[in-house]
């Protein structure tokens, strides 16, 4: 078995892709529009595990769970958190560094949705 995609609901494609495209680094793999007010965006970052994206016109507001985040592997935490802070994006907590080898940071993505920026440390 292999783990091949999250989902989030999104409120808004444009700003939730914006922030998967800017901020997470991100590319689109593939947008469709099934069906009417329906839109789907699948993002990756060159593995095989990627994020959908999915808007459904008048369905309200998608609520995240509060016990959810997604990690993605950044080189440095510092770096993210000055390249955010340019950008205007808040870190959520953290910078946190449970053990000697690793570190990371959260920050909400536009539909609530925790984000966390994961460094690991070379021992």
């Amino acid at each position: 078995m292999k783990f091949c995609w999250v989902t989030v609901h999104v409120r808004d494609m444009e700003e939730s892709l914006k922030f998967y495209q800017d901020i997470v680094g991100l590319k689109i793999n593939r947008r469709m529009k099934p069906a009417a007010g329906t839109e789907i965006i699948f993002l990756a970052a060159g593995t095989d595990t990627e994020v959908e994206l999915i808007k459904v016109e008048g369905s309200g507001n998608p609520e995240c769970g509060p016990g959810i985040s997604l990690g993605f592997v950044v080189d440095s935490v510092d770096a993210k958190i000055e390249e955010l802070q340019g950008k205007q994006i808040a870190v959520h907590s953290g910078p946190f560094q449970p053990s000697p080898v690793i570190r990371f940071f959260f920050v909400e993505d536009p539909n609530g949705l925790k984000i966390q920026f994961v460094e690991h440390i070379a021992s």
